[in-house]
């Protein structure tokens, strides 16, 4: 799935947009984004595939957090964005 479709979702954007402000259990990503918990985690796994969150183990829960690329790969990925040239 291409970074921008990946994005274009308004869930997955709640989702960013939380994440924005630091790493989140899952637990309080349920209580920040109005879906079901089984489609939460639809968009979380969409997110991941694409490379713009993380997760990490703690004891019973996972937290996501933004990946360290992120904001660069979606700054990049939309148009008219200045392109990096190669040395």
């Amino acid at each position: 799935m291409a970074l921008l479709e990946a994005v274009s979702d308004p869930v997955r954007w709640t989702v960013l947009d939380v994440l924005s402000h630091g790493p989140q259990c899952v637990c309080d990503l349920q209580e920040r984004v109005p879906v079901p918990g089984n489609l939460l985690s639809y968009h979380l796994k969409v997110l991941r595939t694409a490379g713009l969150v993380t997760t990490s183990r703690r004891g019973r829960w996972v937290d996501y957090a933004l990946a360290g690329e992120a904001h660069a790969r979606l700054a990049a990925a939309l148009p008219g964005a200045p392109r990096e040239v190669a040395p």
